[in-house]
């Protein structure tokens, strides 16, 4: 039985409780030693070992550790040293960037560490909150957290701030009584649940469960049960690098085959075989990406976005939906009077105030019936009536001169049972004492304590027809996502005790949490980038409705649908864009349904609610202003202004760094299959100028980390958010793009081979075997840093574009270009890589086949359209 159907009595007896004198001290230890502490149950811990051994659960990082192996079996030093530098600065950058581990459940922990008072052998007492048990009577008051479930039993002017748990937007009124079984959480008005805060009245409270039974333990359960499954770019590169390893066994196997049938020693062909297995590994990929990932981290800082994983970097630029919460992240996250519906005029935003008598009034009621304050642009007090200060300011009353001109001797404070505030105030006109009364509520309540309303200046009398009509009138304002209000007044030449009657009914106004300027703009752009957005909100489901139609997340003002609503049938109503009064684990259904349609998901949330549905995410995205530190811990990210358009922007940046890795990638192998290319055919062909093994590793050495990792760096332009999200069924690299990239290592292979025959082709006497070996190893070197320039990707230009623009790809060519040359001058590394200063004939082939070659890749990539 849920505890918000039974009736009190019966609840009561479910619970064996007593209202008046609540449990004995014995009854209270056998219920604890039965049911346990009233905890939340903690989870374990991500120790730093295991962080640091996570960074070494990588394909890339597999291939790595064999071939270093390799190289120290041949004793290959310089290069197995480079790789394990290499394997292990990966690991320190990737370490130091995801050390803030979860910490979720010792956040839910912390928040009920608190004490509790209690009704126990008849008279009241201060316990730990932990000492809780079913069957406690619970006193509540303005300020406390609520420490465990309960149904309400005695309550006055009980508000309870429920948005952790919910996403309520505004405290709701608590009432005893019974309710339907099938009562969604947001609308039980007669339970209060654990981590939530009463924010006015107070209250007698059953105890109905602790701990792990309450709702905010059914969500710990969640939480520790949603698992996060592997990274679109950890899927990626596992698949890259199984494709990769079959490309280079064979051929590495063709080449030594080939190298036995042309009669080369054995063990020769063996240590070149190995050497172009290392060639072929791009070892610098897990640095440069992990470089990249750190930078994209400290970008994201700079703007408000603290990422606390490296993977949720690259997770942004795959993302295809991003599902958000309304209040604050959409919206302002305070209300604001957007309409007034007077009995003989109207106004809405932006519009002139009418000159009308009865708006003056209404200003006046705005003004006087209300105990807030304005403070700068912020206002002190309850939301609503802040913003009632700002809607009479901004309509032209001045609220300073009407509140000293009249000066307030009694209230009637809004309840529950009323729904109505009422203020009298004394004030002097034209040298005579006035009493006027102020009243504000909600319309149906107000409607029955007035007999007249006010019409051009004069009372008429207020009959059932115009009632009716002003109750039509409220629900249409509610239809279309408003919040309403309605006031009266009274002028009187006395003072009177009882002065909540014979009321002049003014009208009514409609309030909205604005949205956030330029939001609509930033959605509109997800909408091009190809990512679908939906609202998930605790609100009204004709505000939520509304709202998404005005920001244009929905085509219709009616497409919304209600956690009640939702069949088990999640698949189908994953195709929806609006939700409202969703339970979290109709959030959690939801993101797993979207995850085996095969999108990515971002979702945003703050309360304690959104914290399983932010775990199973592929990237969890918390608020850092309005957000729980349970919603903080377990999120990928945390967004410290709350605001949409940061997400957005997570997203562009994400999006530059994976086009980043892909372009990288794309260089890397480009170069390192020409490298086996070029080796293959000399060695099928049986000529003479072969490279030696450690002319292959310094190559790749070369090419393979300072270009790399400055392409790495390229910046992004406007045509990131232009396109698609790329399928995260598809691999990192298409097949077209592997196409593309043999036909980049056959252009780098030919001129290199081409220089190479054309420096003998020129040469008198015999074949100088060192010179063409030389210029095909200088042309190798000169083709790949030149091909750097070619990474473009997409629509972006080629001159002015992104890659001319990156300063540090200029400086990168320079440096491996001045190291090559420098080799030149250092007798020993001249002597282990056979070099030998060539003629100045030698250069201009070099300089002009490398070109040559980075013009027909231009040639060629304008034609294919790479992906």
């Amino acid at each position: 039985m849920e505890a918000h159907q039974p009736k009190q009595q019966d609840i009561l007896k479910e619970f064996s409780a007593d209202a008046g004198k609540g449990l004995s001290t014995d009854e209270a230890r056998k219920r604890l030693e039965e049911h346990g502490p009233n905890e939340i149950s903690s989870g374990r811990r991500i120790s730093p070992l295991m962080i640091l051994l996570h960074q070494f659960k990588s394909p890339v990082v597999y291939l790595l550790l064999l071939a270093m192996g390799l190289s120290m079996f041949f004793k290959e030093w310089l290069d197995a040293v480079a790789i394990a530098v290499v394997i292990l600065l990966n690991a320190v950058i990737g370490f130091i960037m995801e050390f803030q581990a979860e910490r979720s459940m010792e956040a839910l922990q912390k928040m009920t560490s608190q004490t509790a008072r209690v009704l126990r052998d008849g008279r009241v007492q201060e316990i730990p909150s932990g000492e809780i048990v079913p069957g406690d009577i619970m006193l509540l008051d303005a300020g406390d957290m609520v420490q465990a479930d309960g149904r309400i039993l005695e309550s006055m002017d009980l508000q309870s701030d429920e948005s952790a748990l919910t996403g309520e937007s505004l405290p709701v009124d608590k009432l005893p009584g019974e309710l339907a079984v099938d009562t969604q959480l947001a609308e039980r008005t007669n339970m209060v649940y654990k981590g939530t805060f009463i924010r006015n009245g107070n209250g007698k409270v059953l105890c109905t469960a602790t701990g792990m039974d309450t709702e905010l333990g059914h969500i710990a359960h969640m939480v520790a049960g949603a698992k996060k499954s592997a990274t679109p770019l950890e899927k990626k590169l596992e698949s890259f690098s199984k494709r990769l390893i079959g490309i280079t066994v064979g051929i590495v196997v063709l080449i030594f085959a080939a190298g036995l049938l042309n009669k080369e020693p054995v063990l020769e062909m063996l240590k070149t075989s190995i050497a172009l297995a290392v060639a072929a590994i791009p070892e610098g990929l897990p640095v440069v990406a992990t470089l990249a990932l750190a930078r994209g981290m400290i970008r994201m800082a700079r703007q408000n976005v603290i990422v606390k994983k490296l993977s949720a970097v690259e997770t942004l630029g795959a993302t295809t939906v991003i599902c958000t919460d309304k209040t604050g992240t959409l919206t302002e996250n305070r209300m604001e009077v957007t309409d007034a519906l007077l009995p003989a005029a109207e106004w809405h935003k932006k519009e002139k105030s009418p000159d009308d008598e009865t708006f003056r009034c209404l200003q006046l009621v705005a003004v006087l019936c209300n105990n807030a304050s304005l403070d700068g642009e912020k206002g002190i007090g309850d939301p609503i009536e802040v913003s009632l200060l700002n809607f009479a300011a901004d309509t032209g009353a001045d609220v300073a001169q009407i509140r000293e001109k009249f000066h307030k001797l009694k209230e009637a404070p809004f309840n529950s049972d009323t729904r109505v505030m009422g203020t009298l105030h004394k004030g002097e006109e034209k040298g005579e004492e006035k009493y006027l009364v102020s009243a504000k509520g909600a319309i149906e309540n107000l409607l029955d304590i007035c007999t007249h309303a006010l019409h051009d200046g004069s009372p008429k009398e207020l009959g059932e027809e115009e009632r009716d009509k002003w109750m039509r009138e409220t629900e249409k304002l509610a239809a279309s996502g408003l919040k309403t209000l309605g006031y009266a007044y009274r002028e009187m030449t006395y003072q009177a005790d009882q002065f909540m009657e014979n009321l002049v009914f003014l009208g009514i106004t409609g309030f909205m949490d604005p949205p956030r300027h330029g939001v609509q703009e930033v959605i509109a752009e997800c909408h091009q980038a190809g990512i679908r957005v939906i609202m998930l909100t605790g609100d009204h489901p004709a505000t939520a409705a509304h709202i998404a139609y005005q920001l244009g997340i929905s085509k219709d003002e009616k497409d919304v649908v209600t956690g009640k609503d939702l069949s088990n049938e999640s698949d189908a109503w994953a195709q929806r864009t609006v939700f409202a009064r969703v339970s979290p684990k109709q959030k959690l259904d939801l993101v797993n349904a979207l995850q085996e349609d095969h999108q990515i998901v971002a979702m945003t949330g703050d309360g304690v609610n959104d914290a399983p549905a932010l775990k199973k995410a592929d990237i969890g995205i918390a608020m850092g202003i309005r957000g729980t530190q349970v919603s903080q811990e377990v999120a990928d990210m945390v967004l410290k202004d709350d605001a949409f358009e940061s997400i957005v922007m997570a997203v562009r940046q994400g999006r530059v760094i994976f086009t980043n890795i892909r372009r990288f990638i794309i260089f890397l192998l480009s170069c390192n299959l020409s490298e086996l290319l070029v080796i293959g055919l000399v060695a099928t062909a049986g000529l003479p100028f072969q490279l030696a093994a450690i002319q292959i590793l310094f190559i790749n050495l070369i090419t393979d980390v300072f270009p790399a990792m400055a392409l790495g760096f390229t910046e992004g332009d406007q045509t990131v958010m232009q396109r698609k999200p790329l399928d995260p069924r598809q691999p990192i690299i298409s097949k077209k793009a592997w196409g593309v990239i043999w036909f980049y290592a056959a252009v780098i292979g030919a001129s290199a081979l081409g220089a190479a025959f054309t420096a003998e082709y020129f040469r008198e006497g015999d074949i100088d075997v060192h010179a063409a070996n030389n210029v095909m190893f200088y042309t190798l070197i000169l083709s790949q840093l030149l091909h750097a320039l070619n990474m473009k990707e997409g629509k972006e230009k080629y001159i002015g574009g992104p890659v001319m623009r990156n300063p540090y790809l200029v400086g990168a060519m320079l440096l491996s270009a001045a190291v090559t040359l420098l080799c030149l001058f250092i007798p020993p590394v001249k002597e282990a890589l056979r070099l030998e200063m060539i003629p100045q004939l030698d250069w201009l082939l070099v300089a002009g086949f490398s070109v040559a070659g980075m013009l027909v890749i231009r040639l060629g990539s304008a034609i294919f359209n790479r992906d």
